[in-house]
C-alpha cells in the first residue's frame, strides 16, 4: 500500500469548484468565537461542495490569518456572506424557502441518522456558539433541531467536529 501524492487525488481547482453543482446545504455559524473553528468549517464545506457559509454576529470574516491557518484556502472556494445577527440570516433563508435545521439538543430534536434532507430544498444547518449553543430565538425559528447521539460523559462536540460530521452525513444522503 502506498500513500497517494496530492497530485494523484484529482481534486478540482477553484474555478471548477465555483461552477460545480453544489450540495443543497448551507452552513450558518451562530456567533462562533474561535477563528480556527471557522477555518475548519470552511475546509469541511469545501470538501462536501457546500453551497454557502453564513457568518453571523461575532463570527469573524475572512481574510484573517487564523481562519486561513485551518481553512487552507477554502475561503477562496466556498461562497460566504456576513449578517450582523443570526436571526436576520435565518429570516432571509426562510423567505427563500430554505429548511432551517439547528444542530442542538432540544426536547424535540431528531437524531442525525433519522433526519432526511430534501434534495429539492436548501437545508441550512445552524451551528451554535462554542459555549451557549444555538440562540433560543434561532431555535424558535427552526423547522427542525438535529442532534448527534453521544455515549460519553461530555454534553457536546467541538463545533468544527460537529459540523464535519453533519456535512458528511448530509452529503452522503444527498449525493449530488
Amino acid at each position: 500500500m502506498r500513500k497517494l501524492l496530492n497530485s494523484e487525488l484529482n481534486r478540482i481547482d477553484i474555478k471548477t469548484f465555483k461552477s460545480a453543482e453544489k450540495t443543497p446545504v448551507a452552513v450558518v455559524l451562530d456567533n462562533i468565537r474561535s477563528l480556527n473553528n471557522i477555518g475548519s468549517v470552511f475546509r469541511s464545506s469545501d470538501a462536501f461542495l457546500i453551497s454557502k457559509v453564513y457568518l453571523c454576529g461575532i463570527t469573524c470574516c475572512p481574510p484573517h490569518r487564523d481562519i486561513q491557518k485551518t481553512a487552507l484556502g477554502a475561503t477562496e472556494s466556498v461562497d460566504w456572506e456576513y449578517f450582523p445577527t443570526t436571526v436576520e440570516c435565518i429570516k432571509k433563508l426562510k423567505s427563500e424557502g430554505a429548511l432551517i435545521a439547528s444542530i442542538e439538543q432540544t426536547d424535540e430534536s431528531v437524531t442525525l441518522q433519522d433526519f432526511t434532507p430534501d434534495r429539492d430544498r436548501l437545508t441550512a444547518v445552524v451551528m451554535g456558539n462554542e459555549v451557549k449553543g444555538v440562540e433560543d430565538e434561532v431555535i424558535d425559528l427552526s423547522d427542525v433541531c438535529i442532534e448527534i447521539p453521544q455515549a460519553g460523559t461530555k454534553h457536546s462536540l467541538n463545533v468544527a467536529v460537529c459540523t464535519g460530521i453533519v456535512l458528511y452525513d448530509l452529503y452522503n444522503k444527498l449525493k449530488v
